[in-house]
C-alpha cells in the first residue's frame, strides 16, 4: 500500500489506517480481546500500518490491545492515538501522554491528537494556547512526531494553528456523513493538513448489511446515530441500492467502494474499523480500486441523496 506524507510532518501514513475504538470494548457489544489482537495483526499484514486509538477507548484498554498486536513490529508501524477534552491543561496532556506512551509500550507516538475541543461532554475550558504548548513541548522532547485535533470546526482548527504546526484533523466523514467538506476541508487543502476520515463506513451503514427492520441491542452506540433513524435510514437504503451496481462493476463490495471513494478526496484518508481479520483485510483493499472521475461524480451524487437532507451538526450520534 502506497503511504502518505502526514500533512508537512516526516511521518508517512497509509490511505487506509485501522480504527480500535472497538478494542475498547466500552460503547461497544460482544467484543472479544482475542478477536482484536487478531483483527489489528491482520490489518498490519495486509498492509495498513498506521493505527488510530485513543486513551478514552476502554481507558487505555485499547491502547494496551494494540501494543499486545504490534509491539514486535513497531519499528514498521505508526501509532496515532489522543488526549481526551477532560485532560487538556498542560500538565495534564503531559502525564495523559505518558500513560499512553506506557499503554502502548513506545517511547514515542507518531501522531498525538486532541480527541475533542475543550468543553465538550462538560469538560472544562482550557485555553487552546495552553494545550498547544504542551503538546509543542512533547514534540520537542521527542515524544510526539505530530501534532493533530479530531472533531474540530474550522474556525477552532484555525485558532489551534496559531500555536503550532497542526499536520491532521480527525472529522466524522463519509459518503453518507460530509459536513467537513463545507467547513474545515478548504483550510486543510490550502493549509497541507492531512483529513483522517473516522466513520468511514458511516457506522457499517455503508456496508449495506444493516437492512430497513435491523435492530441493535440497546448498550449498541448505533442507536443514537441519526443515520439509523427515521427518513434518514430509508434515504440511506437507497441510496445503497444506486450503489451496488458500481460496486459490482469493480468486483468489490459496498464497504470498499465507499473506502475507495473516500480516499480519493482531496487531502483524506480513512480510518475503518474491523472486528474480524478478513474485515480488516476487506478494507486494506480498498486502497486497489481506481474510480474513474465519472464514477466519483455518480458515487458523489449519490451519496448527496442522504447529506443534502442532513442539519450542519457535525455530531454524528444525538447524544
Amino acid at each position: 500500500m502506497q503511504k502518505r506524507r502526514l500533512g508537512a510532518s516526516e511521518v508517512k501514513i497509509t490511505p487506509i489506517l485501522m480504527g480500535t475504538w472497538q478494542a475498547g470494548k466500552k460503547m461497544w457489544v460482544g467484543i472479544e480481546d482475542v478477536d482484536s489482537i487478531k483483527t489489528i495483526r491482520a490489518a498490519f499484514e495486509a498492509g495498513i500500518t498506521t493505527i488510530d486509538t485513543a486513551e478514552v477507548y476502554g481507558d487505555g484498554h485499547s491502547e494496551r490491545i494494540v501494543a499486545e498486536a504490534l509491539s514486535d513490529v513497531r519499528d514498521r508501524v505508526e501509532y496515532a492515538t489522543k488526549v481526551f477534552a477532560n485532560h487538556l491543561k498542560y500538565n495534564q496532556v503531559m502525564e495523559a501522554c505518558d500513560r499512553s506512551l506506557k499503554n502502548l509500550k513506545t517511547d514515542y507516538i507518531d501522531l498525538y491528537q486532541i480527541h475533542w475541543p475543550s468543553g465538550a461532554f462538560n469538560s472544562e475550558i482550557v485555553p487552546i494556547a495552553e494545550t498547544m504548548d504542551s503538546l509543542n513541548h512533547l514534540k520537542e522532547q521527542g515524544k510526539i512526531r505530530a501534532i493533530g485535533v479530531s472533531n474540530f470546526s474550522r474556525s477552532q482548527l484555525e485558532e489551534a494553528a496559531q500555536y503550532g504546526r497542526i499536520d491532521s484533523l480527525q472529522p466524522p466523514y463519509s459518503l453518507f456523513w460530509r459536513q467537513v467538506e463545507k467547513d474545515a476541508m478548504p483550510y486543510c487543502v490550502e493549509n497541507n493538513i492531512s483529513i483522517l476520515a473516522y466513520s468511514p463506513l458511516a457506522q457499517g451503514l455503508l456496508t449495506g448489511k444493516f437492512g430497513p427492520n435491523h435492530k441493535f441491542d440497546p448498550k449498541d452506540n448505533r442507536n443514537d446515530n441519526k443515520l439509523f433513524q427515521g427518513e434518514n435510514f430509508t434515504r440511506a437504503q437507497q441510496a445503497l441500492e444506486k450503489l451496488r451496481p458500481i460496486a459490482q462493476q469493480h468486483q468489490c463490495s459496498l464497504a470498499q467502494l465507499a473506502l475507495a471513494w473516500l480516499i480519493a478526496q482531496p487531502q483524506t484518508q480513512a480510518i475503518a474499523g474491523a472486528r474480524y481479520p478478513e474485515q480488516a483485510q476487506d478494507n486494506a483493499k480498498a486502497a486497489a480500486i481506481q474510480l474513474s472521475e465519472a464514477e466519483l461524480q455518480q458515487i458523489d451524487a449519490i451519496g448527496r441523496t442522504v447529506t443534502d437532507h442532513l442539519d450542519d451538526n457535525p455530531v454524528m450520534w444525538s447524544w
